[in-house]
């Protein structure tokens, strides 16, 4: 695969694929770098969901439709031949992405093999037969007299399982057990003498297993190649772009306001106790009780304060009227005013600068008396019970909500907060501050407007 920064891929160098692509080499395409990062950005959002709702819990049928959904919004191309391209090469470059770090190699390897598997059940039964053969799967149907034989307790397994009770003419297959780990585990599948009988629709977890065995392999196989060569060769164009992704926070910006989003200072008060995420609810808080916040802070809050719609001269009476009882109005003016307006684009470069996601409050690592960051992960349990509290967050619902924390599902436990705060679901769970507010608008507006 090789890149080039504005070149048109050749019009014959398309890949034809009438199978589920097993990603077993590269393509011998010419990719641009702007398609090449483009393309790794729409699979990451396929990724990204299929995570989202694995860790919301959603039932097998509702996976199924979320993957179906999240392929059709972002990895469809008008040209058929551009489509398969697109997946091929997003697989290539997230790989290349994925591969640098045991966390990272563990979370792609699991996210890729269960997209894998959902698209191998929505493939027509001749491409799931030739994917099988692909994969070597050369296991032959058991024979009518062991069928009966075994019979009686794949009829009991059926049962336990909730699946129909397997006919005379039933298609089963004999695996060596450790081959089939996930019916394994789930106890979903008849082990007998070290064998396990596989029904023909639960094929899919020979094909998912063997899948995940090759891609494990395929990845550390690249991380060594990153490691030893590509990185360092590539060091001022791939590179920079590669290390990046993993953690591009994939949604709007938020930096200008939106209809729900033009306050002023009077508002700010009520607002930030019905529609404040609790990261940016916490500094608020802090801000009042101290008058005063470390840089952390001021930009966190600072930056959310100007999405959600707070003018730049608002901004800076809101801030002088906190600071000056701690510093005096001169030394505001003089040592923290810039900054304010820095973040507006009025000073410096005159950047616009956008509000923190999430994943960039997450990722900070506030030191002591910091008060920036997400209190979901740098929260003791304790202070994390007091906070949802104040929220207003029910037991049971804070109990959900820590369990999610405890697994590091920090989002995810942010959007239950709000679920539980507004009365109202969140499907598309919280990945900005801002969204957190502007969502909250909404519900909050549709409630006045219900009972109005």
């Amino acid at each position: 695969m090789e890149l080039h920064r504005s070149q048109r891929k050749s019009s014959t160098a398309t890949i034809s694929s009438t199978t589920l692509p097993l990603y077993r080499s590269a393509p011998p395409l010419e990719v641009r770098l702007e398609e090449f990062e483009l393309y790794a950005i729409d699979r990451l959002r396929v990724l990204k969901g299929i995570s989202d709702g694995l860790s919301r819990g959603k039932k097998s049928e509702d996976m199924e439709k979320l993957v179906r959904d999240l392929l059709k919004a972002h990895m469809k191309h008008p040209q058929a031949s551009e489509a398969v391209n697109k997946d091929i090469i997003s697989h290539f470059v997230l790989r290349l992405v994925y591969c640098r770090t045991e966390d990272l190699r563990k979370w792609f390897l699991s996210m890729e093999t269960m997209l894998f598997r959902h698209r191998f059940l929505s493939e027509s039964p001749e491409s799931q037969k030739q994917v099988f053969s692909e994969l070597g799967l050369s296991y032959k149907a058991i024979g009518y007299a062991e069928f009966e034989a075994v019979k009686d307790k794949l009829v009991q397994v059926a049962r336990l399982i909730g699946q129909p009770v397997p006919s005379a003419d039933a298609i089963y297959y004999k695996v060596p057990w450790e081959e089939v780990p996930e019916l394994v585990a789930g106890r979903r599948v008849l082990l007998h003498k070290g064998y396990a009988y596989i029904a023909i629709y639960q094929v899919v977890s020979l094909v998912a297993t063997q899948f995940r065995s090759y891609l494990s392999k395929a990845l550390s196989l690249t991380n060594r190649k990153w490691t030893s060569t590509i990185r360092e060769q590539e060091k001022d164009r791939l590179t920079p772009i590669v290390e990046a992704l993993c953690t591009s926070y994939l949604g709007p910006d938020y930096s200008q306001p939106t209809e729900y989003a033009d306050i002023s200072i009077k508002d700010l008060e009520q607002i930030a106790k019905s529609s404040f995420p609790l990261c940016m609810r916490h500094l608020f808080d802090k801000l009042k009780e101290d008058h005063h916040l470390k840089h952390g802070g001021r930009m966190q809050l600072g930056l959310f304060l100007k999405g959600v719609g707070l003018k730049l001269d608002d901004a800076l009476a809101f801030w002088r009227a906190e600071f000056s009882q701690r510093v005096g109005v001169e030394r505001f003016d003089k040592e923290y005013a810039y900054s304010i307006r820095h973040n507006y684009g009025k000073e410096g470069k005159r950047v616009d600068y956008s509000p923190y996601s999430c994943q960039k409050v997450i990722s900070s690592s506030p030191g002591v008396g910091d008060h920036h960051g997400c209190p979901y992960r740098h929260f003791s349990e304790d202070n994390l019970r007091a906070a949802l509290g104040k929220m207003g967050v029910n037991n049971q619902k804070m109990e959900d909500i820590l369990d999610k924390v405890r697994n590091r599902h920090y989002q995810l436990a942010c959007t239950l907060t709000f679920e539980s705060v507004h009365g109202s679901s969140c499907d598309a769970g919280i990945n900005h501050p801002n969204q957190y507010f502007i969502d909250s608008q909404k519900v909050l507006q549709s409630k006045n407007n219900s009972t109005a």
